[in-house]
């Protein structure tokens, strides 16, 4: 039988957490409906540990986001970014501290101004690649010809409001594609809040971080290491026996408000490797050997069917060849 453990504190981790990020949010400050008090408090209803604070070519929002959380006593704290708006496709900014030009950018050469971010220290991501762009909302889709992925930290693979399989499907499939190639991608997701939107049953990113830590190194730890998960619920983990011979399972539960699961006995498990997909049970073992010497491997949980409406979480990368899986608990 599955057992999904109540509480958002780790096993045997006491002083670590899952924190629930909504990383993807606009205010008056560009084009949302939203003050910046308005996003913080629509956050905070909705026990959001973190949200990104990442408008349209512009980081005006800062300040008077710095000085709501300033003036008030609160647990949630806020990452801040900005979402560089262009005519070929949406950058995603976090951990964005100055304002970086981009009036130059190059379509052909967009590493350049991936790389002015991340020499400011922040993290540079691509937003919802494949939303429709012309002549629904031009820009809207990454169309900028990107040849060196090494310079891009995560890729925001479901943009919830976006159609699932026109739009979040395709993301999902290029991100795990440059991935099970070796390249060090995080993935992330976002509800590119406009205004106050229904947050419940919708994709949020989370990381392990401690009670009160700095937000912003642990996502920048959690980016860098590639230990990002997306879920509507519970959190798929994934531990390696000691004897290192077999994968086992544990669902944590992250409360995210909205989601519920009648039976968590209808859970299921696939692995994707660069050659196939395994399916098993969350309840046993797996044998590592019957990924015939694949390098990376995908864990994604499904609720009933592995079909992407049934989507439930997707978890961070296994490297199998470096086994930097924990051990078993």
């Amino acid at each position: 039988m599955t057992h999904i453990i109540h509480c958002r504190f780790l096993p045997d981790k006491e002083v670590l957490m899952y924190k629930r990020l909504e990383l993807h949010n606009h205010t008056t400050e560009s084009d949302a409906s939203l003050t910046c008090e308005d996003l913080l408090h629509w956050m905070e209803a909705d026990q959001v540990d973190a949200f990104g604070l990442t408008d349209h070519n512009t980081i005006s929002g800062h300040p008077k986001m710095q000085k709501l959380l300033q003036e008030r006593s609160l647990d949630i704290q806020c990452i801040y970014g900005m979402e560089y708006t262009t005519y070929y496709g949406h950058i995603l900014c976090l951990n964005l501290k100055e304002y970086v030009p981009w009036e130059t950018i190059d379509r052909r050469r967009p590493e350049l101004l991936f790389q002015a971010i991340k020499k400011k220290n922040a993290l540079a991501g691509i937003a919802h690649p494949f939303s429709y762009g012309y002549p629904f909302a031009r820009g809207c889709r990454f169309e900028m010809e990107l040849t060196d992925y090494s310079c891009v930290d995560f890729i925001e693979i479901f943009n919830n409001p976006e159609p699932l399989h026109q739009v979040n499907e395709k993301g999902l499939l290029l991100w795990e594609d440059l991935v099970l190639k070796g390249l060090p991608i995080a993935m992330t997701c976002g509800m590119d809040l406009h205004g106050r939107w229904e947050m419940g049953n919708q994709f949020a990113t989370f990381i392990q971080g401690e009670p009160g830590g700095d937000i912003s190194a642990e996502l920048e730890l959690a980016v860098r290491s590639r230990k990002t998960c997306i879920s509507k619920g519970p959190v798929l983990e994934v531990s390696m026996t000691p004897d290192s011979r077999f994968l086992t399972f544990h669902l944590a539960d992250t409360k995210k408000p909205g989601f519920s699961c009648p039976d968590a006995s209808g859970y299921l498990v696939t692995l994707k490797t660069a050659a196939d997909t395994y399916t098993t049970s969350p309840d046993g073992t797996f044998p590592i050997e019957k990924l015939n010497g694949a390098e990376y491997a995908i864990p994604k949980l499904y609720y009933k069917t592995a079909d992407m409406e049934n989507l439930v979480c997707v978890a961070p990368v296994l490297h199998l060849a470096g086994q930097d899986l924990p051990p078993g608990m």
